[in-house]
């Protein structure tokens, strides 16, 4: 059995450094065959996933020699980091490796959603000249770029984002309101309520816990300024998906780029499917060849030191 076991993708030049110094198996068919990632497990020393590996109890108990579990990613609640720790099993996710991606996907995202002159290419290639319908898109300089949560993707948001000419404001109960990053950012400290009613654009970045399940529910999702953007590349769950496809169907908010959802795949007959304004991608935001590098590259590193370490 595999001293290391990887259960999801992982670029293939970190993996080899792993296969130099430990028995390595990876196969990332192992998320969608549970039976056979436990029998593995037996071994392992280290385990490696991405999002949508559940490492739970049952899991945990298979894998006595477990030392190490290394997250291809930042979001931990397919993880039972409780048991983990009265295991003595560390938990490593790849914080700040992907920001850079989650960033562009944001406003890339919104920059489609408030110019909606992009969906007029079939139009255009079929000899239609939609001009006057597609003239009043709007832009990204000047627009309020309200932040929830505002941990190193946030951060690195607010960056992209100022270099366009926006403004930004964040919301973080976890940051003091005399913490250094508010000045160094240039960014202005909200309060929830107050973000979502004066913001252009509301992107999440915040962990799914309970505290935040459904933290924009109908209520919240109507307070947002009228015609704003929402984005959503934090976790599903976050948002109540009927509610934000009954407000897109009615025109009050103006258009939403959601990768996660509360079920993932996203069923066939979700309410989202087919609501106008709505970008919807699979929880691809994080994800880019250089990204993917970058991860893999850290979570690989960190691994080993773990495992020479013990």
């Amino acid at each position: 059995m595999p001293e290391i076991l990887i259960s999801e993708f992982m670029d293939e030049a970190a993996v080899a450094t792993l296969t130099a110094r430990f028995d390595v198996l990876s196969n990332p068919r192992l998320v969608d065959d549970r039976p056979a990632l436990i029998a593995l497990l037996g071994d392992a020393r280290a385990l490696i996933v991405r999002n949508r590996t559940q490492v739970d109890r049952e899991v945990l108990a298979a894998a006595p020699s477990l030392r190490v579990v290394g997250r291809l990613g930042v979001g931990l609640d397919n993880i039972n980091t409780v048991e983990c720790a009265a295991r003595g099993i560390e938990v490593i996710p790849a914080t700040g490796a992907n920001a850079d991606s989650v960033a562009e996907y944001v406003l890339l995202a919104a920059g489609l959603l408030l110019r909606q002159a992009f969906a007029a290419s079939e139009e255009v290639a079929e000899g239609q000249w939609p001009r006057a319908q597609y003239s009043e898109g709007r832009e990204l300089a000047g627009k309020l770029l309200g932040l929830v949560g505002f941990g190193s993707v946030g951060q690195r948001t607010a960056s992209k984002a100022r270099a366009l000419g926006m403004r930004v404001a964040a919301f973080d109960p976890l940051l003091a309101a005399d913490d250094a990053v508010w000045r160094a950012s240039g960014t202005l400290r909200l309060g929830l309520d107050d973000l979502v009613a004066e913001s252009d654009i509301v992107s999440l970045h915040l962990p799914l816990m309970n505290e935040t399940r459904n933290l924009f529910d109908r209520g919240r999702l109507g307070r947002m300024k009228r015609g704003a953007i929402l984005v959503n590349t934090a976790r599903g769950g976050i948002v109540d998906e009927t509610a934000l496809s009954e407000l897109l169907r009615f025109g009050r908010i103006g258009g939403a780029a959601i990768d996660v959802f509360a079920q993932e795949p996203l069923p066939a007959r979700s309410p989202l499917a087919g609501v106008p304004n709505v970008l919807l991608t699979p929880h691809v935001a994080g994800l880019t060849v250089e990204s993917n590098r970058r991860v893999s590259t850290m979570i690989a590193q960190k691994v080993l030191e773990v495992l020479v370490a013990k």
